[in-house]
């Protein structure tokens, strides 16, 4: 009997456990009419820029992130990608966001963030906040207000940092906010398809009605195992303690390795592991000729050398917004052990050293 439709907003006994998941994680309180739960994250965010954004409608977004410019164009918005700097970790401030809020619709922030595995700190996202909370003061009565989706898909998958969310931090934004969460990353279950969004009523019951109509839900039999795993507290924290220690055995490995070649002389830089599955490499060999005497014009280039070179696979950040010049890398260890590491490092001296 749990392999039927189930309700359009998820089967009740989730949002059950979601709305305690979120009072005992976060200290969060949400009814469980005002959480949706989807075949993972993907379509609550569709869903999301569906429900709150117009043709033409301004939605400002950090470079890198993850796929905003491509819902941007979805929905036929106008994305405004607010390139972000290293010195912040890759995190946007309310100093680079301000000046675009004007008149925008959605700011969609996440944290940890993918490309990057950085998070915010309290004070960055404060201000961020306050900004926000100014911006809609600023707005008259017939004036759509400035929204937030907040994707903390890798909220539980953090090293020794907090973790901060709007509502918490300004509880008078409860009303902008929409969240984004889920299993796939934090329970390392990319192929089990849950994900929930949670925020106002108003704007999640518009929610449901999207990822309804394009039968976006979540199979039911997930749905019942999900809500029953997490009652189990346990489990699930000992399940993390676990995961979160061989994740970040592998991206410190990885993090120290670039640091040594860094001090060795090669033109590489990390940004240190926060959350996530991810780490930030600077690899600057754009405009290098390889061994056969071909030149890595941009950061593909330097990409595809060391997937033929040192069999590595990096992602470039112009995958994730930024120009094709910039040579900052995503690195995934979701899918690779922490021997591989080990192996790749020399494999990835042996590559660069190979460039003139």
């Amino acid at each position: 009997n749990n392999t039927n439709y189930p309700p359009a907003d998820g089967i009740l006994a989730l949002r059950e456990t979601v709305s305690q998941i979120l009072k005992e994680r976060y200290e969060l309180d949400y009814s469980t009419t005002e959480i949706l739960i989807a075949g993972g994250s993907r379509p609550l965010i569709y869903s999301t820029f569906v429900a709150l954004v117009d043709p033409g409608d301004k939605v400002v977004f950090p470079a890198p992130s993850w796929n905003n410019n491509h819902y941007c164009h979805l929905t036929s918005a106008i994305g405004v990608a607010v390139e972000t700097l290293p010195e912040n970790n890759f995190m946007p401030t309310a100093a680079q966001l301000k000046p675009h809020l004007k008149g925008a619709t959605l700011l969609a922030l996440c944290s940890p963030l993918n490309p990057t595995g950085t998070m915010f700190k309290r004070e960055q996202l404060e201000e961020i906040c306050d900004a926000v909370l100014e911006e809609n003061a600023s707005r008259n009565a017939d004036e759509k207000p400035l929204y937030i989706m907040y994707d903390q898909i890798y909220s539980l998958l953090t090293f020794g940092k907090e973790h901060f969310n709007p509502v918490t931090l300004r509880p008078e934004l409860r009303d902008y906010v929409v969240f984004i969460d889920g299993i796939s990353k934090c329970l390392a279950a990319t192929g089990v398809r849950v994900g929930w969004g949670f925020g106002p009523a108003s704007i999640i019951s518009k929610m449901k009605a999207i990822t309804g109509h394009v039968g976006a839900w979540s199979p039911k039999a997930e749905q019942v195992a999900v809500a029953a795993y997490f009652k189990n507290t346990p489990l699930v924290d000992g399940f993390l303690g676990d995961f979160k220690t061989r994740i970040r055995q592998s991206l410190d490995t990885l993090y120290s390795g670039f640091m040594e070649l860094k001090a060795q002389g090669f033109k590489v830089d990390a940004v240190e592991p926060m959350g996530a599955i991810y780490l930030t490499l600077k690899i600057d060999y754009i405009g290098k000729t390889t061994p056969e005497g071909d030149l890595l014009k941009d950061s593909a280039d330097v990409n595809f050398y060391l997937i033929r070179t040192a069999q590595v696979a990096l992602v470039p950040f112009s995958a994730f917004g930024n120009e094709g010049n910039m040579p900052w890398f995503r690195a995934s260890v979701g899918g690779c052990s922490h021997q591989d590491i080990v192996d790749m490092l020399p494999r990835i001296k042996a590559a660069l050293e190979g460039l003139k």
